[in-house]
């Protein structure tokens, strides 16, 4: 009966791990910057029929090149997404409010799209972000 050695094979497979891991972190730092920004709203949990309801959002985007234009759009009785109100194009943070009122019970949905701009009357203006949908219940 003859005996063979083990050459180490589990040692060159852990280098090797470790070796890709290393590659794939270097990747990645080198990899493009994203843009950072975000998009918030707030809107009243719940509202009465005929009284004035107020939404209001503001949002960023650190991306170069842009101005900004943040929409409020509503979604309510069965009417689809709509735009309700926008802010004007700014540099920086933009920030908008809607007043408007119900005419009947049921639930409104809204939220906010903040949109890149080359110039102030740019007519193909590029999506950015959007909020979260916050729904206000009218009763």
């Amino acid at each position: 009966m003859t005996r063979t050695k083990k050459t180490g094979g589990k040692m060159r497979g852990r280098v090797a791990a470790i070796g890709a891991l290393g590659l794939a972190s270097v990747a990645l730092a080198a990899g493009p910057a994203f843009a950072k920004g975000d998009v918030d709203i707030t809107a009243p949990s719940t509202a009465q029929v005929g009284k004035t309801i107020t939404v209001k959002a503001h949002g960023g985007d650190d991306s170069a090149g842009f101005l900004h234009q943040l929409c409020l759009e509503e979604n309510g009785f069965g009417e689809g997404w709509h735009q309700e109100n926008c802010s004007a194009a700014v540099e920086g943070d933009a920030q908008v409010t809607a007043h408007g009122t119900s005419a009947r019970r049921g639930d409104l949905q809204f939220r906010a799209v903040l949109y890149g701009l080359t110039s102030p009357h740019d007519k193909h203006p590029v999506r950015l972000h959007a909020s979260d949908v916050v729904t206000v219940h009218v009763r």
